[in-house]
């Protein structure tokens, strides 16, 4: 039987500015899955990386007094070392100035001219340098700003190299609506249809290098580069091997992708970028005779009380500063348990501070009662007993938590594992244990209750490390394990005979730094 496989990827996120929390959580989303499906033992590729290229980097690199390759090489590490202090897991880290990205790109663009896809011609429009884009006069917002970040936005006039994006309008609805479950949640697919009802414009995949040098020359015209989100949505196709840069001309994987892992089985991106990815690209795509990635998740937006969150405004909050008080796992508990994937959520302390009151007071709770009870009571062997106690909450929550998790709902699937703790805490409140403890004719009442205790925890670990998987090793070693076990090894073993130890509180209980 063949050994299910997973494509994932995040956005590549620009060089131009340091990790937030909403890079955070889409790159914590895309991990969950990654260890989830890595669990499970299916063969998994997960992609991030950095966007490098384009009119922000070469601003920004000539106001610091810098290259703009130098600033990207900065940006790049800081991301690469954010990734790393959280427990990110990525496969393959891309950066759009690698020369193996600049070959597949120029072969993507050349493969789209060659097909008759591309064409030269004469524009005049709103452009946003910040959004790296144009906009028609119906899209701008107020005061003539770009409706993304509400920047302004100027007048260009110059040649550019086009795609045909309208010739390709009609099959994209059709895959749409064919595919129901495409682009998820609902409300995203229903905006890209609300889009797609109006004529669709083609699209300017160049710019010229005498007003931008920093970008990827096109095969065809070294007088211009590669329109950076053009660059930029290739990377997954870089990352996926499809194309080999080494291999000639007609046998550089465009007919054949079997022994790639394109195409991608999910592109995690926020809601922001939902026209790049759903619109632009799979018509790119179309043009070049590739397949389509199976799947979009468009997320919402985090809003700092009232207001989304905007390095302009100066509300942007740093997961690093978070981690550095509250330790990786709380971080990651709160963005995922916080946000319903495809919604809004709302970051303030107060929030945070509820969710972690959640890990300390529920599975901290939990954790460091058992684990005590059975050290004190059993000299830290777990007893031999049945162990049904919380069996059908156990397969309950279980059932519930791979439903979510395949359906992307990964707030869900970590509710149902919290649910899970709760209902162990409330079993040690009914079953007393300290109260079978003190009378021998009991003994095998308080075998059954440590048991399903402990049980309990070995699941809860293997449920909650996808989430939280320095935390979940610390209670594993507690456990008796040596790693992390499967959710498969959690639901086959019975604990029995092995040697648990006592540990310091989980999530000791905290304060923001400042609080009163």
């Amino acid at each position: 039987m063949t050994t299910p496989r997973h494509y994932l990827t995040t956005p590549i996120y620009y060089a131009s500015g340091e990790p937030h929390i909403g890079h955070a959580y889409t790159t914590f989303l895309a991990d969950a899955l990654a260890r989830y499906h890595r669990q499970a033992g299916h063969r998994v590729h997960f992609l991030t990386g950095t966007d490098e290229h384009g009119q922000k980097i070469r601003e920004e690199a000539d106001r610091r007094g810098v290259t703009p390759l130098a600033l990207c090489d900065e940006m790049a590490g800081r991301f690469r070392d954010a990734w790393s202090e959280l427990a990110i897991s990525h496969d393959r880290f891309i950066r759009t100035t690698e020369d193996e990205h600049k070959v597949v790109v120029q072969a993507f663009v050349q493969r789209l001219h060659d097909r008759g896809h591309i064409y030269a011609a004469e524009y005049e429009g709103w452009y946003s340098v910040h959004e790296e884009r144009f906009f028609t006069e119906k899209e701008l917002g107020p005061g003539n700003t770009d409706p993304i970040a509400g920047r302004p936005v100027e007048r260009i006039r110059e040649r550019n190299w086009f795609f045909r994006m309208s010739a390709f309008q009609e099959d994209l609805v059709r895959h749409i609506e064919e595919n129901p479950d495409w682009i998820i949640p609902e409300i995203r697919r229903n905006e890209v249809l609300g889009f797609l009802a109006r004529p669709l414009e083609d699209l300017s995949i160049s710019r010229p290098r005498s007003r931008l040098d920093w970008g990827i020359p096109l095969p065809f015209d070294e007088d211009h580069v590669t329109y950076v989100w053009v660059d930029a949505l290739i990377n997954y196709l870089t990352g996926s091997g499809a194309i080999d840069p080494s291999a000639p001309e007609d046998a550089r994987g465009f007919e054949d992708t079997s022994g790639s892992w394109w195409p991608a089985d999910l592109h995690l991106i926020g809601k922001d970028i939902l026209t790049t990815h759903a619109v632009y690209w799979p018509t790119l795509l179309m043009g070049a005779g590739l397949p389509l990635p199976r799947q979009i998740l468009a997320h919402g937006w985090w809003i700092a009380g009232d207001t989304k969150m905007s390095k302009s405004l100066g509300n942007v909050v740093s997961p690093l500063e978070l981690r550095g008080h509250f330790g990786t796992d709380a971080v990651r508990w709160y963005l995922l348990r916080e946000m319903p994937v495809g919604g809004d959520a709302s970051y303030t302390p107060e929030r945070f501070l509820s969710r972690y009151g959640e890990l300390s007071n529920v599975l901290g709770n939990l954790a460091s009662r058992t684990l005590s009870m059975v050290v004190k009571y059993r000299d830290g062997i777990v007893p031999e007993a049945a162990g049904g106690g919380l069996e059908a909450e156990a397969e309950s929550a279980l059932a519930a938590f791979h439903r979510a998790m395949e359906a992307r709902r990964v707030h869900e699937a970590l509710g149902q594992a919290m649910d899970l703790a709760r209902a162990a805490n409330g079993y040690v409140e009914t079953r007393e244990p300290w109260a079978q403890a003190r009378d021998e004719a009991r003994a095998e009442d308080l075998d059954e209750t440590l048991v399903t205790l402990v049980r309990t925890l070995v699941l809860l670990s293997a449920m909650l490390s996808p989430a939280m998987p320095e935390k979940m090793l610390e209670l594993a070693r507690h456990l008796g394990f040596e790693a992390v076990p499967t959710l498969p090894e959690a639901q086959r073993t019975s604990s029995a005979g092995t040697r648990v130890a006592k540990m310091s509180a989980l999530f000791p209980r905290t304060e923001f730094p400042g609080a009163d």
